[in-house]
């Protein structure tokens, strides 16, 4: 015959209480882990198709190409300091180059979504969820990196020459900050759009007019009033003046002056906190939407 055992505060009249449930504790270490296993999942996708590097590699090559060719017979002195027009034109490259990588951050999480993998990863005892754009960061910067190195090795090949390993540093930071406020802004389009054709059609829509409205392909003396004013508020220009300082300046300061604006002298620190000003405010921008996405 079998007993019931009763509790004792239940036979004084008092409910039993339910048993607390402990939220987990973050874990750093379990954090690294997932946030590396995650991005090897995207290195895996791109050994799997490495048309995407590819293609991320021959076509800045063939713009250093074909614009240097187009103008090679330029007036020395026309684009300022620069040598020529394939020195001039390789920080436009690099950082137009690394801007397009960023901004397509957010489709391999759009696919996640549309094909039901990012629900697994949510409902997956994570110890941060955050570990899903961390590790989307990580492999947009790799690949920035990568396509940046090979159009250096390519525009010192063409005759752009080969700034200093304090100067490739600099630049190395350049791309990567703004790498990061444009994977920001990508993956909150990610999560904020309803799926993959309108974030390419935001993609197609905003990538040339960002080009053709910065200093990439001419400086600002070049163009008409309303354009300096728009390409002097384009985060781009921000990046692509020190670095093209950089490549026509061997000894350099952050108080040198790398740009001449609407708005005044810009020099190369404060392109430098207007850049790491612009990725903070795409981070910033973001979180909520994240936490409401990862909630």
């Amino acid at each position: 015959m079998s007993q019931t055992i009763t509790p004792a505060n239940v036979l004084n009249g008092a409910k039993s209480p339910s048993p607390a449930i402990a939220p987990a504790d973050f874990s750093l270490a379990e954090f690294v882990q997932e946030t590396l296993a995650l991005t090897r999942r995207l290195f895996i996708q791109l050994q799997r198709r490495p048309s995407t590097l590819i293609a991320g590699i021959i076509q800045p090559v063939m713009w250093l190409l074909l614009f240097g060719a187009l103008f090679q017979n330029m007036p020395r002195g026309l684009f300022g300091t620069s040598q020529n027009y394939g020195q001039f034109l390789a920080a436009g490259v690099i950082v137009f180059t690394a801007f397009s990588g960023a901004l397509n951050a957010g489709l391999p999480v759009m696919f996640d979504r549309e094909f039901g993998f990012l629900n697994r990863l949510l409902v997956a005892p994570l110890a941060s969820r955050f570990s899903i754009v961390l590790a989307s960061a990580i492999f947009i910067a790799t690949l920035s990196l990568v396509q940046t190195s090979v159009i250096i090795a390519m525009s010192a090949f063409l005759g752009a020459g080969l700034p200093n390993v304090l100067s490739l540093g600099l630049v190395a930071a350049i791309v990567l900050v703004l790498v990061l406020g444009v994977t920001a802004l990508s993956l909150g389009l990610a999560f904020a759009l309803p799926g993959h054709i309108e974030l390419i059609a935001v993609i197609f829509v905003s990538s040339l007019p960002l080009l053709f409205a910065s200093t990439a392909l001419a400086p600002l003396t070049f163009m008409p009033n309303w354009l300096k004013i728009i390409a002097s508020l384009n985060p781009l220009s921000y990046a692509i003046e020190p670095i093209r300082y950089i490549y026509t300046h061997e000894h350099w300061v952050l108080s040198n002056v790398v740009m001449e604006s609407p708005f005044g002298s810009v020099t190369l620190g404060l392109s430098l906190l207007i850049l790491t000003g612009f990725s903070a405010i795409a981070l910033l921008s973001i979180r909520p939407l994240l936490r409401r996405s990862f909630a």
